[in-house]
């Protein structure tokens, strides 16, 4: 199961984490995992090519772990664009998880 963590202060994503993988699938042919992994690297690429800001990333070698990190001290303007994008991603991994829900988990920590 893929654990997809968002960690809010104020009300402010600060961080993402994605553990695990969703067993949906064959390697390679895993739709969920796709997706997700898909909607991920995508918010962290949009946010680092529309705003200019590059997350701080770790990502576990062979896949299964990723964790990104809004770096501190944004401008206002800046951060309302990056807190748009991932509540994007958060929008549609939301849907994710009520289609496959056997193979996703969504959790918050810090309030939403």
């Amino acid at each position: 199961m893929v654990e997809v963590e968002i960690v809010r202060r104020n009300g402010r994503i600060v961080s993402f984490s994605l553990r695990g993988h969703a067993d949906a699938g064959p390697h390679g042919h895993d739709l969920v995992c796709a997706a997700v992994s898909a909607l991920s690297i995508g918010a962290e690429n949009a946010v680092g090519e529309l705003c200019g800001v590059q997350l701080e990333c770790d990502a576990g070698e062979g896949g299964g772990y990723l964790h990104c990190a809004v770096p501190d001290g944004l401008d206002r303007r800046t951060d309302e664009k990056v807190q748009l994008l991932l509540e994007g991603m958060v929008v549609s991994i939301k849907s994710i998880e009520r289609q496959y829900g056997a193979y996703i988990r969504l959790n918050h920590r810090g309030g939403e």
